[in-house]
């Protein structure tokens, strides 16, 4: 019988240099083969999309960790921040004096300082997730589709709002001041998180994949999710059996039903051999 394969992207499909692992390219298109479908269900929004990510040939996409969804080329569903919101949540950020970038299916649009202040932080995180050449790395690589230098930063089309945390009070000040949206943080667990970000609220990556569900008439009992960070956890609970990668953080691997190798390891390839799906 045909399964449903969610799949994160950064950690999980990609490595932490932006690379898509030989044996990941051939365990998604053997299961495909099989008959299985493969979504990845991310946090990037549709432009953060490199082509080699749909060259596999994935069934579509789960963006703005829920608040997109894109099936055989077909939006099933979008819920975007109002121009009235994303206008508010930049002057706020404006104020506070924190740099950001808008996540758009059209593209990622920074702040006016946002790619000086972003190199150290982009750094320190692909430090954090092992990149060998992390001195090195431009947030133009880090972040697929920036945008640097655009005027317009009051859009109606934006998924979320990442902006640099200068310390763990500016995200639980964010989050205390908007009550009417989904506030997280990103690039490391509690105070030593990078980022936070502003999203549409009560919309996680369960709620796309129930809504997915529905569009394709297919079961819950059917589904396996793939993942390695803690934001992956609502996806883990809602499907019927989870993965996490070796690679993965401390939370993600306690609530996965099964925890295989890492990223560069072959671990999708070996998961989905273990699960039989190729």
């Amino acid at each position: 019988m045909s399964k449903i394969l969610f799949l994160d992207v950064d950690g999980t499909i990609v490595n932490y240099e932006n690379q898509i692992p030989a044996s990941t390219i051939k365990a998604i298109k053997l299961a495909r083969k099989n008959g299985h479908k493969v979504y990845a269900c991310t946090g990037r929004s549709r432009a953060e999309m490199q082509p080699e990510l749909w060259d596999m040939g994935i069934d579509g996409m789960i963006g703005g960790n829920g608040n997109y969804i894109e099936s055989d080329g077909e939006v099933v569903y979008h819920n975007s921040l109002t121009l009235e919101d994303c206008t508010a949540i930049v002057d706020y950020l404006h104020e506070h004096g924190l740099e950001f970038y808008l996540e758009s299916n059209s593209g990622l649009y920074a702040s006016e300082n946002f790619e000086e202040r972003s190199l150290p932080v982009m750094r320190e995180y692909a430090r954090r997730k092992g990149y060998e050449n992390a001195e090195t790395l431009m947030t133009k690589d880090a972040l697929h589709g920036i945008v640097f230098g655009e005027t317009n930063l009051y859009r109606d089309d934006v998924n979320k709002i990442s902006f640099i945390l200068e310390s763990y009070q500016d995200y639980l000040d964010a989050k205390a001041h908007f009550t009417n949206f989904e506030v997280n943080t990103w690039g490391g667990k509690g105070e030593i998180a990078l980022f936070g970000d502003v999203g549409v609220k009560d919309i996680d990556k369960a709620f796309a994949v129930e809504q997915l569900l529905s569009h394709l008439q297919a079961a819950q009992v059917d589904t396996f999710a793939f993942g390695d960070a803690k934001i992956d956890i609502p996806m883990f609970n809602y499907c019927a059996y989870s993965v996490a990668m070796g690679s993965g953080g401390p939370e993600a691997k306690e609530a996965a039903d099964y925890i295989t190798t890492g990223v560069d390891e072959d671990g999708i390839y070996n998961a989905f051999k273990h699960l039989g799906l190729i």
